[in-house]
């Protein structure tokens, strides 16, 4: 069984009390269909454009707990990115907002005039914002560190350790079709440029030659194989990508315009922990230390004892608060953060079950400890099993199913928690940022509705939290499963949103 090193374990993460659930206020199914507000969403939502589709919505009512609206809120229906709400419940409730994580570097053998003789490992511990605007330099504030200790040889290889996550770097449901794209891009205990880089492509001035690929970090995937082509101007492109799972190799093939603008598509990293590796060894470079041996990684199932056993921390650097992870997750729907807060969540449930009377047996993965968290949250929240099932933090899994109701229940525990004021602010904005940002501007909900968004294909979701006109405040869920618009029909994502105008607007008294 893989035990964390002491240095590991300093990373401890406060198990918060969770007060015990309020009961849910017995109340009417719904409100009669003959209210405005009813009949004005069942006019919506029994539009012929929906014959096939299937809705599930709940609306209850905060201030009294009764439900303004329900249809079909028992139904089992994918919930896309909603299901972050989820994560993010799990995130304040067992981690807390203002905890970090860490990027350590370990030093294995001993410094003796200038020289380690041995190991350099970076050892990541979850945080997904290496990288970013968070921590641009993060590379450079470990070899200063280093150099600190009196480093500036490395007699030894540069190791790169991805195992503090045990599992997959795949979520589980995750389709084989979006692991390319950015938005697919793996989880992992070591990242970097939140798992992904940039893919340039410029066609040549005339037909014939070839299109010129660029990515940034170059090693977002090892190898390229290209066979694309400049066509004739102003034809039709036909751009085509492959990378088989696994591969370390990108395939590109058909053709782009002569003269055309470049095209740039964002992509998932092959192998995160190696880029972030190449960058620290960039950085070493830069401030003078040099690095005998080779650049390695080391990834679950592998053992990392042989590097880490008796090492010493000889830098570090702190994450930002898992609530400013949560809030950029959140409002951007990124799906590697709240991922990895499940993962996070999932090493604190494991730590504390091997220091109980009765250490858990067998392999268990650090994505199923995290669920098994969350479904020993969603118990005390009186959400059962068969109302919410969920595989993984982000939403992306098609094996998610949740019902409307338990999603409003989630949401009416999230509002009587002492964090409710902080978890609302993290959400989409109607008209004002996030996911929502271009959405519902000029109604009564915008600057108003605080919602999570959700969309796949075929699935389109919105819940959240809303004002009325009269004054109430309102939890809900809206569901959209196997649902595409028409040529002429408004998106998806209107249809929504009108739901939720329609709840700004209501002056039914509470």
């Amino acid at each position: 069984m893989h035990r964390l090193a002491p240095w590991a374990a300093a990373l401890v993460f406060a198990l918060a009390a969770i007060p015990a659930a309020r009961a849910r206020p017995s109340a009417p199914p719904s409100a009669p269909s003959s209210t405005p507000l009813a009949a004005s969403i069942d006019a919506l939502i029994h539009a012929p454009r929906f014959a096939n589709a299937s809705w599930g919505i709940e609306v209850v009512s905060l201030d009294t707990g009764r439900t303004l609206y329900a249809h079909d809120a028992e139904r089992l229906l994918e919930p896309a990115s909603t299901a972050k709400l989820f994560t993010a419940a799990l995130t304040l409730d067992r981690l807390g907002a203002d905890q970090r994580t860490a990027t350590r570097l370990l030093a294995r053998g001993p410094i003796r005039h200038g020289r380690l003789d041995g190991t350099l490992v970076l050892y990541g511990m979850g945080d997904p914002t290496l990288g970013t605007a968070a921590s641009t330099d993060w590379a450079d504030r470990l070899a200063t560190q280093l150099l600190a200790h009196g480093v500036r040889r490395v007699h030894g290889d540069l190791v790169a350790d991805d195992t503090y996550f045990a599992g997959p770097p795949i979520g589980s449901g995750w389709e084989v079709g979006d692991l390319l794209g950015a938005f697919a891009a793996p989880a992992a205990a070591l990242s970097v440029d939140e798992n992904s880089g940039w893919l340039t492509l410029t066609p040549a001035a005339q037909a014939g030659r070839s299109v010129d690929l660029a990515l940034d970090p170059p090693l977002t995937i090892p190898a390229i194989d290209s066979r694309l082509i400049t066509a004739p101007a102003k034809s039709a492109g036909d751009l085509n990508l492959y990378r088989a799972p696994g591969s370390d190799t990108l395939y590109a093939f058909g053709s782009l315009p002569a003269a055309s603008a470049p095209r740039r598509l964002r992509l998932a990293m092959n192998d995160p922990a190696r880029v972030a590796a190449a960058q620290l060894r960039d950085a070493l470079i830069r401030h003078g230390v040099t690095i005998d041996g080779q650049l390695r990684t080391l990834h679950w199932p592998q053992d990392d004892t042989a590097v880490t056993a008796g090492a010493t921390l000889v830098g570090e650097i702190a994450s930002p608060p898992l609530g400013e992870i949560l809030r950029s997750g959140l409002k951007r729907s990124q799906n590697l953060y709240l991922q990895n807060l499940l993962l996070m969540a999932g090493v604190q449930a494991k730590t504390l079950a091997e220091q109980s009377d009765a250490p858990p047996l067998g392999f268990i993965t650090t994505e199923a400890w995290g669920l098994r968290a969350l479904r020993e949250l969603l118990d005390r929240i009186g959400i059962a099993p068969a109302d919410a099932r969920l595989e993984e933090g982000s939403g992306l899994s098609r094996q998610n199913l949740v019902t409307a109701s338990a999603m409003v229940r989630l949401l009416q525990y999230l509002a009587a928690q002492p964090y409710a004021a902080s978890l609302r602010d993290m959400l989409p904005l109607a008209g004002v940022d996030g996911s929502l940002i271009g959405r519902m501007r000029g109604t009564p909900a915008a600057g108003n509705v605080q919602a999570k968004t959700g969309s796949m294909t075929y699935v389109h979701a919105l819940a959240g939290y809303v004002t009325t006109a009269s004054g109430q405040h309102l939890a809900f869920a809206l569901l959209l499963n196997n649902y595409e618009p028409a040529a002429g029909d408004p998106p998806a994502s209107r249809e929504l949103d009108a739901i939720a105008e329609r709840l700004a607007a209501d002056r039914h008294a509470p």
